[in-house]
């Protein structure tokens, strides 16, 4: 069984799909267990989702950096760009390299706290 985990998202998508599938799971079984529905699941081939990503990562024994590491910082948290909405636990300085559309939001803040 090949463990090295594909780059491209497609074929990592596949693989991930393979990888449940010769643990005796699926997608959709890991969606039962979760208690979300099939397309929560799903999600995560589109858009970045920290709990799904964690929850597939741990079912397949690998971190969620491991898997997806355009979507994860070095140190655990998740990168985002809208890092208000998928945890708050996540500070402003361990998000990604800032991108020009992420320099208003970083204004805006010191804005706000200096208001």
């Amino acid at each position: 069984m090949n463990n090295e985990i594909p780059i491209n998202p497609t074929q990592r998508w596949e693989w991930l799909k393979y990888q449940l599938r010769s643990q005796g799971s699926s997608l959709r079984k890991l969606s039962d267990e979760l208690g979300v529905t099939g397309n929560a699941v799903q999600m995560v081939k589109y858009t970045p989702y920290p709990r799904m990503e964690r929850a597939i990562a741990k079912k397949l024994g690998f971190t969620p950096q491991a898997i997806w590491p355009e979507r994860w910082n070095h140190d655990g948290t998740p990168c985002r760009e809208r890092p208000n909405r998928a945890e708050k636990s996540a500070s402003i300085s361990s998000m990604c390299p800032p991108h020009d559309s992420r320099s208003n939001v970083r204004t805006h803040r010191q804005m706000a706290q200096g208001a």
